[in-house]
């Protein structure tokens, strides 16, 4: 079984494979595992905290392990935040208990995959060294940061806005091809009293990007005044006197789309989004006078310190055996489809969309949602063979995908694919499809945590 992608549903989709002692193989490019937990550094999670179960609370309870307090709570925008090199650590030692039948390949980019007639049989990546890196598996799960297996592929996918007639929801905004803001976030740590960590001037500098973002410097009369300076840090407190920085009121958020470029490309794009961080990273100190904050040197093992990768809140979505919309959020036993009868993870948080740096976004009037249930249709492409979804590509609604697309909910949709996958090695079924329908019995018999399944 190949996972592509070691992130936060990649890991945890190789994890449950291998504990299913199916033979696995995690294929990540960077030297990371986690993703967005960890990688990307957004180590506060949303939602599920009343929702304990399989991975998430497993990985939870490590993280309670290791700061000896299950009071994480540390910053004021969850009630599980962490230093992100230690989710990385516990990532790792977590496919390390799975040895005999987990390896992780790090330094592994991915080229293109590998397909006979309609079932993909594989993929190839160039590794560090720039060598040709062929792997064949019986089930490919796509759990890269942006559904790269699914285009390479030709799977049929969404990406972007939608309509009402498309969606089926009333709120539907239209179609466009716009996407959320992504963000580009950094970890400081305050050195202390009398210590100046002030970063050179970034190019292109412009303070007053970030004028609204706190009211130490706020001067309009006709916006609101929004958080003091010190609340605006303590938003994402952490651990060990250190701040997360993925601030999105006039913060970094940033918008760009390079979903459809190629990795090079999107790496040249993606220093624009590193640039805007250190600018407001300048802001904090220059500005609002926290010379004493300075990007952690105990975090990412980068030149610059920031993240090492970018944190994407949307991703291509596979066009799903199901797939998942608004009314079903807002009345999921209603009249519509009983998808929950086939929900295989959990979720509580609000829909949440970023598009305040896009000005050409248009305005959604979200509904309150309630705790919802991911049917397994939404990980099982229509058509391909031998693929299942893993991350934020899974089948969901563009409006939708502001839930789903949450790291605890990651998590657990991960666990669920490799659960998925691991039947479809072990009954030695060529369609994906063909398999999920023997996936209720094997929740109920192996009591496997991370889903919530109404037989």
């Amino acid at each position: 079984m190949l996972v592509i992608g070691g992130g936060t549903g990649g890991t945890a989709a190789g994890i449950q494979t291998a504990r299913q002692n199916i033979k696995t193989i995690i294929a990540e490019p960077t030297t990371w595992l986690g993703g967005m937990l960890t990688a990307a550094g957004v180590s506060a999670t949303d939602g599920n905290h009343l929702l304990a179960s399989g991975l998430w609370q497993e990985f939870r309870q490590k993280l309670y392990q290791h700061y000896k307090t299950e009071n994480l709570a540390t910053g004021w925008v969850s009630n599980t935040l962490f230093e992100p090199h230690v989710g990385d650590s516990i990532f790792k030692a977590m496919c390390a208990k799975e040895k005999d039948h987990l390896s992780v390949m790090y330094g592994l980019q991915l080229q293109s995959v590998l397909k006979e007639h309609n079932k993909i049989t594989g993929a190839v990546f160039l590794n560090a060294d720039k060598k040709s890196v062929t792997i064949k598996s019986k089930i490919c799960i796509d759990a890269t940061e942006l559904g790269d297996v699914i285009a390479m592929s030709a799977t049929a996918y969404d990406l972007g806005m939608e309509d009402a007639a498309y969606s089926k929801e009333a709120i539907a905004p239209g179609k466009n091809s716009i996407i959320q803001d992504l963000t580009w976030a950094a970890i400081l740590k305050d050195y202390g009293k009398g210590s100046d960590k002030t970063i050179p001037r970034p190019d292109g500098y412009d303070s007053t990007r970030f004028f609204k973002s706190c009211t130490s410097v706020f001067n309009s009369d006709s916006i609101a005044a929004p958080w003091t300076a010190q609340k605006m840090l303590n938003y994402g407190k952490i651990k060990n006197n250190k701040y997360m920085l993925n601030w999105p009121a006039n913060g970094n958020d940033y918008y760009l789309n390079v979903i459809e470029e190629r990795p090079d490309d999107r790496i040249k794009k993606y220093a624009a989004a590193k640039n805007h961080t250190l600018q407001f990273i300048y802001y904090i100190q220059k500005e609002l006078g926290y010379k004493n904050l300075g990007l952690a040197d105990d975090e990412f093992p980068t030149t610059d310190k920031l993240a090492m990768i970018p944190y994407n809140r949307e991703s291509r979505r596979v066009k799903g055996l199901a797939r998942l919309n608004n009314n079903y959020l807002v009345d999921p036993f209603g009249k519509n489809e009983s998808l929950y009868r086939t929900g295989v993870s959990v979720g509580d948080y609000p829909v949440d969309h970023h598009h305040h740096k896009n000005e050409l976004a248009p305005k959604i009037k979200f509904t309150h949602v309630h705790s919802f249930t991911i049917p397994l249709g939404c990980l099982i492409p229509e058509k391909t063979d031998g693929l299942i979804a893993a991350e934020k590509n899974i089948s969901v609604s563009n409006i939708v995908n502001g839930t789903t697309r949450l790291q605890p909910v990651v998590l657990l949709t991960g666990q669920a694919a490799g659960a998925l996958a691991a039947v479809c090695v072990q009954k030695i079924f060529s369609h994906v499809r063909l398999a999920s329908g023997k996936c209720n019995r094997f929740y109920y018999r192996q009591n496997v945590t991370c889903c919530l399944m109404l037989m």
